[in-house]
């Protein structure tokens, strides 16, 4: 069984996420984490001047998506930063590929999840996810986000992503925060969450 996560991250803090989700998934018996990135769109002179550059060549072991890969996953973990409450462009971009896909229906019954990441902890996570969904449930997706058997949601100690749509983390309004121990084990935990509902619909 294959589980594609596919994502985009600027300066490494969806990848770190993307990681421990493949973890998760990896705990279900049988099941396979494919890690996959979309295509890049910013030219190479604005990405050195968001400072991105380096984070981009630490990234470059991971293979380019090509839409032909989602129809052969079983479970697709999608991870996209925020931008404005809404996915960013480098996302909408490969999704808009997608339409001979929804046309054959071959999205249609596999199981569609999201993750993200914002600046600050209202930056919105949760219209990002809640929004991607539109485009899980045209395609015919069974969505899966974050239930609260993750009890690492119900913590009031610190400050967290995670919610009831997906893992998430705060990367700080100058990428200077990393996923916390808390936010890596929810996604962990989407991970395996995700593997394991896909196990079942496949059997």
């Amino acid at each position: 069984m294959k589980v594609l996560i596919l994502y985009y991250s600027l300066y490494g803090h969806l990848h770190k996420m993307a990681q421990a989700i493949a973890e998760g998934v990896q705990q279900v018996k049988g099941a396979e984490a494919v890690l996959r990135r979309v295509p890049e769109t910013l030219p190479r002179d604005v990405l050195e001047k968001m400072g991105a550059v380096e984070a981009q060549k630490a990234l470059a072991h991971i293979p380019i998506a090509t839409v032909e890969e989602l129809a052969k996953a079983d479970a697709i973990i999608f991870g996209t930063p925020t931008r404005f409450g809404n996915m960013v462009g480098q996302m909408r971009q490969f999704l808009d590929a997608t339409g001979q896909l929804w046309q054959q229906g071959a999205l249609v019954g596999k199981v569609g999840s999201v993750f993200t990441s914002s600046a600050t902890q209202h930056g919105g996570q949760e219209s990002t996810i809640l929004s991607f969904q539109i485009t899980l449930l045209h395609h015919g997706m069974v969505i899966v986000g974050l239930p609260y058997a993750f009890q690492g949601q119900m913590r009031i100690d610190e400050i967290t992503g995670g919610s009831p749509y997906g893992a998430s983390t705060i990367t700080g309004t100058n990428g200077e925060r990393m996923p916390s121990d808390n936010e890596l084990a929810a996604a962990r935990f989407q991970g395996k969450h995700v593997a394991t509902i896909a196990a079942k619909l496949k059997g």
